[in-house]
């Protein structure tokens, strides 16, 4: 059953909250707004960033997020800080747990229950996305309960949270009123009218490094010029997405092989070059702006 939106959001600042706080994620919109609220283009500041690790970002996101962290303590003297929590496990345990076929008990002697991810099945579907709830909202959502000063199942005043999400133009249908009464969201790279390419741009005119796409490195909705990235750039990451696309496929009880790919190709058996690289040329990424043909 789906979690019904229960709270609010905002065009600009909502007033009277006692908690402002930035769902950091690492990746290029995220690090922008951080950036940006710096220089004074967006606020108020927010009081905190809060990052929530899933414990499978590739390696040059952590350490982006390590220098971001620094950067942002510098230039607000401290005054907006950077929380890092996480669920407890890597999705990737979970899913190898799996297909050991034993989920086993937790510490607490509850049985684990398996996360599911949205990974393309072949039959045609894709799994459940319960990931992003799981390993991202809920735990950055328990991190500003803890900082309102409420506990688990306390009630907490309406209104009392505003969360900077950094959905882009590019992303205006991900756009939404918050699950909780209590929280309120507000995307200020739309009130700014920022794409993701426009965030690009602020950065690079800033002196600021472009960060990679911050996302599990088995993260399915990986476009083929992002999979090429990962395997050239980061062969760890790669190699532990072949991993984990090979686990789903040999995972005792599953009514459909699972890929990452969309292709249901397996992930190291995929054609990632460009047509350039066949021999096209480039004519076909002319048009990669997207007319939408």
């Amino acid at each position: 059953m789906s979690k019904v939106r229960r709270g609010g959001w905002s065009w600009g600042p909502v007033e009277g909250v006692s908690l402002r706080a930035l769902s950091l994620g690492g990746g290029v919109q995220s690090t922008a707004l951080a950036l940006m609220t710096c220089h004074g283009v967006v606020g108020p500041r927010p009081d905190v960033m809060i990052f929530s690790d899933p414990g499978d970002e590739a390696s040059l996101t952590m350490r982006h997020l390590d220098w971001l962290e620094a950067e942002v303590t510098r230039q607000t003297n401290g005054q907006m800080r950077c929380i890092r929590t996480s669920k407890g496990e890597r999705l990737s345990d979970s899913i190898r747990r799996r297909a050991r076929g034993r989920n086993g008990v937790r510490k607490d002697g509850e049985p684990n229950r398996f996360v599911s991810a949205p990974f393309f099945t072949a039959n045609g579907g894709q799994g459940r996305r319960q990931c992003t709830r799981e390993f991202k909202v809920e735990p950055i959502t328990k991190v500003q309960r803890e900082l309102l000063g409420f506990k688990p199942r306390q009630r907490i005043p309406p209104r009392s949270c505003e969360i900077w999400i950094g959905f882009s133009t590019d992303e205006v249908v991900r756009a939404g009123p918050s699950f909780e009464r209590w929280t309120v969201h507000r995307f200020p790279l739309l009130e700014e009218r920022m794409s993701r390419w426009d965030c690009e741009q602020w950065l690079r005119r800033h002196g600021y490094p472009v960060p990679p796409k911050s996302a599990c490195v088995f993260c399915p909705y990986r476009s083929n010029a992002e999979w090429r990235w990962l395997k050239e750039h980061d062969p760890e990451a790669w190699n532990e997405a072949v991993e984990i696309d090979r686990l789903i496929r040999n995972t005792p009880g599953m009514k459909h092989a699972e890929y990452v790919h969309r292709s249901c190709v397996p992930l190291d058996e995929v054609d990632l070059s460009t047509a350039e690289d066949r021999g096209q040329g480039n004519m076909l990424e002319i048009c990669e702006g997207g007319c939408g043909l």
